[in-house]
Parts: C-alpha cells; sequence; structure tokens
C-alpha cells in the first residue's frame, strides 16, 4: 500500500523427512495444491497473460492479480497447443461478428448482451426455423411464456434458495414481488398443469425457444459462451415410468441429427453423470434413472462414459460434446431426469387403475442456447457457413456497368427461388468486389459479363471449391437449390 506496509504469501514444499511434519506444516498459501518443488519439473510451459481477478468472485473484496499459463509433456505439445490458441483467437465469434456484421456487443447493454445484426439474425431465423420444424415432426408441441414470473412461483420450484444468487432481484409492482426467468421449466410446468391429464396423454413433449436471464459475474462472462440474456431451445418431456427409456433414446436420436445437420458430425463424448452425494429422492428412483439413461444410450449405440457423482443434486443427466473444426471440445447438449419438480409441483396423471401416479420429467436442450451455439458454429466455421445458413449466399459480380441489367436478372431468378441473393454493382474495379465477396465469406459469387449475357450462363466463383465457367444458369439454380434443400455443410 502506499504506506509501504506490503503484504503477500508464498508456498513452501515440504522437505522433511519426518511424515507428521510434512501433514502439519506442508503448506501456507493461497492455493491448496498440489505443487512441485521446481519449475524444472515441468517439461514446457508458457505464461500467457494476467488479468485481475476480485478474492472469491465477490466485487466488494480485495482485487487480486491472476497469472494465466499452460503446461505440458513435451514442447512440442506446448507447440501444437499454442498454434490452436492462435487459430482460436482469429476464430473467436466477438472478432468475427463484427468483422462479418453479424454481432453487436455495444457496452451501453451491458457485459453478457449481444444485438444480432441484419446478417446474423439471418442465421440465427435459419436455426430457429429448422428447430421449430424438427420439433413439430418429432411430436412435440410449442408453447410461449412469459419472460418474468411472481415470485412465489420460484419459491415452489425451489430456484429462489438453490439459484437465486443467479437470478436478478425482484421488482415489485402492486403488492407483489416479480422475477426474471432464469429456467424455463416450472413455466412449461403450469403448462402441464394447465388440466387433468391421462396416461393416454403421455409421453407428452413441450418445447419452446424461450429466452432467460441469469446474472453471471462480469469476471465469468465470456461474449455469447456465458451470457447473462440467452434463448435456450428448451422442451421438458412429461411421462409415465414405462415410457423414459424410448423418450430419452428419443432424444439422443434428435441430438444426433443436430450434430449432423449443423456439421459436427459423431459426437466427440457422451458422459452419464450419476448420482452425487448430496441428492434427493429415493436410491431405487434414481438407481431406475441412471439405468434408463444408460440404456436410452445403448439403444442409440453410442459409446458412454461413466461421470461418478456429476449429476444434478435432483436426477442424473446426459452431457453430449462435439468437436470443432480446430480440434476443441465443447459440451452442448444435455437431457435430464428430474425427481426434484414433480415433488415440489406435484405433477400427477390418472392411470389406467383411475388412481393418481406421479409424472416423470425431462430436461432437454440440445443446442444449450442459441446464442452459445451460434458462437460455437461461428468459430467452428471461421465464419464460413454452409449455403443454407449463409446470410447472403449469392453475390452476382457484373464484369461492367453495361451488364448490370443480366445481373439484375440473374439476380432475380435466385431470388424468385429463395435464394438470398445481392448485386454488387460496377461502382468498383472487378477484382476489389469479387475480393470483397471472398472476404464476406459468401459461398457463391457469379461474375456476369457479355459472354455470360448473350449464353444464358454465368461464371461460378465459389468461396472454396474450383471455379466453373460457362454454367448455364439453370444449371446452377439447380444444383444450389439442391444444396440448401439438403443442408449440405
Amino acid at each position: 500500500g502506499d504506506d509501504g506496509d506490503v503484504t503477500f504469501t508464498v508456498y513452501r514444499n515440504c522437505v522433511a523427512d519426518d511424515d507428521d511434519v510434512c501433514a502439519t506444516e506442508r503448506w501456507a498459501d493461497l492455493c491448496k495444491g498440489p505443487h512441485i518443488p521446481s519449475s524444472n519439473r515441468v517439461p514446457a510451459f508458457k505464461l500467457l497473460r494476467t488479468a485481475g481477478a476480485y478474492w472469491r468472485g465477490r466485487e466488494d473484496r480485495p482485487m487480486l492479480q491472476r497469472i494465466y499459463g499452460t503446461a505440458w509433456e513435451s514442447k512440442k505439445r506446448l507447440n501444437e497447443h499454442l498454434e490452436q490458441l492462435e487459430e482460436a483467437a482469429k476464430r473467436d465469434h466477438r472478432k468475427l461478428g463484427r468483422e462479418l456484421e453479424l454481432l453487436h456487443f455495444p457496452d451501453e447493454l451491458g457485459p453478457g448482451m449481444v444485438i444480432f445484426l441484419p446478417k446474423g439474425a439471418v442465421v440465427r431465423k435459419q436455426m430457429e426455423d429448422w428447430s421449430r420444424a424438427e420439433h413439430l415432426r418429432r411430436g412435440y408441441e410449442m408453447v410461449y411464456t412469459p419472460h418474468l414470473a411472481d415470485e412465489r412461483m420460484w419459491v415452489t420450484s425451489g430456484h429462489l434458495e438453490n439459484f437465486g444468487e443467479l437470478m436478478y432481484d425482484a421488482m415489485e409492482h402492486e403488492h407483489a414481488r416479480y422475477r426474471l426467468k432464469p429456467m424455463n421449466c416450472p413455466l412449461h410446468i403450469l403448462a402441464y398443469r394447465s388440466k387433468t391429464r391421462s396416461y393416454r396423454d403421455l409421453p407428452l413433449r413441450i418445447g419452446e425457444l424461450g429466452t432467460v436471464y441469469r446474472f453471471e459475474r462480469s469476471g465469468v462472462v465470456n461474449g455469447m459462451l456465458r451470457a447473462r440474456g440467452f434463448t435456450q431451445d428448451d422442451a421438458h418431456i412429461f411421462a409415465r415410468p414405462d415410457q423414459m427409456v424410448d423418450e430419452v433414446a428419443g432424444v439422443l436420436d434428435f441430438i444426433g441429427d443436430v450434430f449432423d445437420t449443423f456439421g459436427f458430425g459423431t459426437p466427440s463424448r457422451v458422459a452419464l453423470s450419476t448420482r452425487p452425494e448430496k441428492a434427493i429422492g429415493d436410491s431405487a428412483d434414481w438407481n431406475y434413472a441412471e439405468k434408463s439413461l444408460a440404456e436410452a444410450i445403448e439403444a442409440v449405440g453410442w459409446a458412454y462414459e461413466i461421470d461418478p457423482g456429476e449429476g444434478a443434486f435432483y436426477g442424473p443427466k446426459i452431457d453430449v460434446h462435439a468437436k470443432d473444426a480446430i480440434g476443441r471440445e465443447w459440451q452442448l447438449s444435455t437431457c435430464q431426469f428430474d425427481f426434484n419438480l414433480p415433488e415440489r409441483f406435484d405433477l400427477t396423471y390418472i392411470g389406467e387403475d383411475g388412481d393418481k401416479h406421479r409424472t416423470y420429467m425431462v430436461h432437454r436442450a440440445l443446442f444449450g442456447s442459441v446464442e452459445r451455439f451460434f458462437a460455437v458454429l461461428l468459430e467452428s466455421t471461421g465464419g464460413a457457413f454452409p449455403t443454407w445458413l449463409a446470410p447472403v449466399q449469392v453475390v452476382v459480380v457484373p464484369v461492367a456497368s453495361d451488364h448490370d441489367e443480366y445481373a439484375d436478372r440473374v439476380a432475380s431468378r435466385l431470388a424468385s427461388e429463395g435464394v438470398r441473393v445481392e448485386v454488387d454493382p460496377a461502382t468498383e474495379t472487378l477484382g476489389n468486389r469479387i475480393r470483397k465477396a471472398q472476404t464476406g465469406k459468401v459461398p457463391y459469387a457469379l461474375v456476369v459479363g457479355g459472354d455470360e449475357a448473350e449464353a444464358g450462363t454465368v461464371s461460378i466463383r465459389p468461396y472454396s471449391g474450383d471455379q466453373r465457367k460457362g454454367v448455364p444458369l439453370d444449371e446452377f439454380v439447380g444444383e444450389i437449390n439442391d444444396e440448401i434443400v439438403t443442408r449440405r455443410a
């Protein structure tokens, strides 16, 4: 400090021969370790950056200095990791979002909030349209629920007690207290409880693209990867016990389609998280739930690992991971068993015997959140979206102003087929306009001049792949339509 009284902490390794001394005098620091006697023991390491961090994440506590580094078993692996970090920095979704005019993170919004600009909104709409259509095809019933609810509901659900630190403060109006929703599940439960349910009504799959709000600390907010406001492709399945294996298997099959459609392929890791030390519910229920989840994974033919004790306090879960184009692994989709909320909200159905029976419940989110999935997809593709997702699918580039009329006719034909197309008129050099299409990562630039206008053809310059000249316009329209309809990555 200013008075010269500086305090710092250190650690020291025990080098005594007496085990009792080691047990009592091993450490004297803030870090529990384990530590090593010397950095010479590390084959390869590099310090990366420093940052301030509040003690225990609280803004009212002292600021500490955090030092980030990375250590590896060899210099070769260290260099590979550093190259990946460099590539990841180039692909950062905030950087690409700004360069490609997809996203805006204005300071006025505050941390963890984003504006989807028109081009980004086009990509997001394609994601959401596909999601809604697939949910309907698979027998989900879609709902809309409010963004806030009476605080009493969050008391009943247990969120205020167990999740309160991540909830925004209450708003008081007309002697009632309201909270922005951090989860969609209690509202879907209220939709289930809108009438008495029979065993014939089950399974009931309630889905929503629902926006939620969580007060993540500023130190952990990370663009759209860890946000304060985000939209989940959320659904809750209400079912009888005998339906659970098939329902979970159906969720996993759906996850597989998500991964295939958006170019992630086979899951890189599937983890079944089992009962934690602090859990609610009977052991028999936990055993049944874990067995059901395992049988569902086996039914779809996926290899999986057990994460012992990593389940939620209210039930076991399945987490599904994907690797992106540069080898980073992301946890994207989750399917979760819940014993807690059916009890808290007394969810029942009328069985064949005429009596009430407890309804089983599954939470699941396949994108996880639309924003986070968008960010992962943007970083994995480097902004070069597959044609069906690209905000602009084709740019028509006339060689000179004399060819603007034909360029407009080509664009009109493509637009009539539903293709997202723009014309870049001859106000700059041809080379500059072709480069603009490339830096904008537009899937196709069509160059048209006198020869093309006379023959009714186009010259194709794809973002990736071989150039082709003299392609009949009808042929290109058929090709791009097929690419869009089949959603080829």
